[in-house]
């Protein structure tokens, strides 16, 4: 294979270009950042390695393939953690939690006792909850920045526009940027918050059900914590609205309210890339494989969909996620 020019080096631009430097192939990615950073969705991602709690309202192939990503980020960048994620729901909202447990699996269930063990920060908050043992999270910024400088390491050039040399193959992975050829790609809006709350220490993400609130937060270390997401169909980027903030910070305090004192480091948003089906899509027209779609599971489903891409051009062969070939 000749050279191989990825546009977009967001989360898929980068994880396609490991996997075919990996097997090595010659690849060059196009971008007008210099680095990763606010401008790209996967910025703001949580970096939950969730495929069993994803499954209880995501399609099939989410939890299947998102069951590799955990070795995938471990093996190319060092830096899951492998605590699993803790689920818990407020009393009153105790049928949230029985139904999250029938929609999906790989969990135990906890009783006051075992959430302690895991969590003693919140000890005495909870009676009951499900413990995802298998699964992992990463912090997404230091992952991307890994990639990257494992990829310069290896000789990898970035450019802040496609050179004039016309190539033999391109990867269109720049997000909702290609709605220019995608015409079915949508935006879904997430909103996020970065707290710092020395008073607490979590392990691992945990999830509190609400059945209008929902709310996952991230330890990043260091009493740092991330806040998300809001759901939001609409393609506006930027700033938060105040409804959000009210939201996420009401549900962290219901969780802990030790976090009605924490300090707001950063808030953002922005807009994922989505098909309806909310899967995502390799569509091959020509000389471009364009590898989009991932909402909101970006650092789950990006490995799965990095190998095949690269699996399609080593062989010819049409993988699952490929629904356009026009060559």
């Amino acid at each position: 294979m000749n050279m191989v020019q990825i546009l977009g080096a967001g989360v898929m631009g980068l994880v396609i270009a490991t996997e075919l430097s990996a097997r090595g192939h010659a690849v060059e990615l196009v971008d007008p950042e210099p680095a990763p950073g606010p401008h790209a969705c996967s910025w703001w991602a949580g970096g939950m390695l969730a495929p069993y709690c994803e499954g209880e309202s995501a399609e099939e192939p989410v939890e299947r393939h998102g069951q590799a990503a955990i070795d995938w980020w471990d093996r190319h960048t060092g830096t899951a953690s492998r605590n699993g994620t803790l689920v818990l729901t407020q009393s009153r909202d105790r049928g949230e939690l029985a139904r999250f447990a029938r929609r999906s699996r790989g969990h135990q269930m906890v009783d006051a006792t075992g959430i302690a063990a895991l969590e003693p920060d919140l000890a005495g908050r909870f009676t009951s909850g499900l413990f995802y043992a298998d699964e992992a999270h990463i912090a997404p910024r230091q992952a991307l920045n890994e990639l990257r400088r494992r990829l310069l390491a290896k000789g990898v050039v970035f450019h802040a526009a496609p050179p004039a040399t016309a190539l033999d193959l391109v990867i269109d992975a720049r997000g909702l940027a290609a709605r220019d050829q995608l015409a079915d790609l949508r935006g879904v809006r997430g909103e996020m918050l970065v707290l710092r709350c020395p008073d607490i220490t979590l392990s691992r993400p945990v999830r509190l059900l609400h059945p209008r609130i929902p709310l996952y937060i991230v330890p990043r270390g260091d009493g740092v914590f991330m806040l998300g997401a809001t759901m939001i169909e609409s393609d506006r980027r930027g700033v938060v609205t105040a409804r959000a903030v009210l939201e996420l910070l009401s549900a962290a305090y219901a969780l802990h309210p030790a976090f009605a004192e924490a300090e707001i480091l950063e808030t953002g948003a922005d807009a994922r890339p989505a098909f309806p089906d909310n899967l995502p899509r390799l569509r091959r027209r020509g000389s471009t494989l364009y590898a989009n779609g991932l909402y909101r599971h970006g650092f789950l489903l990006a490995p799965a969909v990095a190998t095949m891409a690269a699996d399609h051009l080593e062989t010819g062969a049409t993988p699952e996620f490929m629904d356009e070939v026009q060559i």
